[in-house]
């Protein structure tokens, strides 16, 4: 079932690049909880959806729409299959790496090399004063 909108169309695209079609969802409703209030209580706000292929399940109760939640689930879902089809090469791990080296240690050369660049630059600002003026 199409979804309307412009950022809908772009991920439906998105999801037939990856070859999911939507017979192959599975896509159920069921009550959300938390914040929404008597909405959230009454409506099956929470979609799990189902890709039947690989067997990967999504759950999202993030908005309080129904359609909000469907997009947002198929997002994700998504993002689940690029990674997985990917792996290395996915936007997500990218990420993580990113993360990981720059919370890495630097060694130690690097560091003294660092401190050496900064107090160079340090004693260059200190010569900058006020010339030959005398008040």
């Amino acid at each position: 079932m199409p979804l309307g909108g412009d950022k809908a169309r772009a991920l439906d695209e998105r999801l037939a690049k990856l070859g999911v079609r939507a017979e192959d969802l599975d896509e159920s409703f069921v009550h959300s909880g938390g914040k929404g209030g008597q909405n959230v209580n009454k409506v099956a706000t929470c979609v799990v959806l189902v890709h039947r292929p690989t067997g990967i399940a999504v759950k999202c109760q993030r908005e309080r729409t129904q359609g909000a939640n469907r997009l947002v689930a198929r997002r994700m879902l998504a993002d689940k299959l690029e990674e997985r089809l990917l792996g290395a090469a996915s936007k997500r791990r990218q990420e993580a790496e990113k993360v990981r080296r720059q919370k890495r240690r630097r060694s130690r050369r690097a560091k003294q090399r660092m401190l050496a660049d900064k107090h160079a630059t340090a004693e260059k600002k200190a010569g900058r004063g006020k010339v030959g003026w005398e008040g």
